[in-house]
């Protein structure tokens, strides 16, 4: 298992654009993803969990990956944060 913290940077949070990208990016892989923010965990390939959550700029969060392909996920994830501008 990977975890890593990111903090929000995007000045309106993780909203549907932002989200959607993070989800399609998850979706290729084939490890567990979860997304936690505050005392709440999702799945990541879920948009309906990740919305749920409603991560504010300033956020900080945690990305878990757990499987045969969790290096590739969590880079790929993290490179997704950056190309969207929404955290570091």
């Amino acid at each position: 298992m990977i975890e890593k913290t990111f903090t929000v940077t995007c000045e309106t949070g993780i909203h549907a654009r932002p989200a959607t990208a993070l989800v399609q990016t998850a979706s290729r892989f084939s490890c567990d993803i979860t997304f936690e923010y505050g005392e709440k965990q999702v799945n990541l390939k879920s948009i309906m969990g990740v919305m749920s959550l409603g991560v504010p700029k300033g956020a900080l969060f945690k990305i878990a990956t757990d499987g045969t392909d969790e290096e590739e996920a969590i880079q790929a994830l993290e490179d997704t944060l950056k190309t969207e501008g929404l955290g570091e």
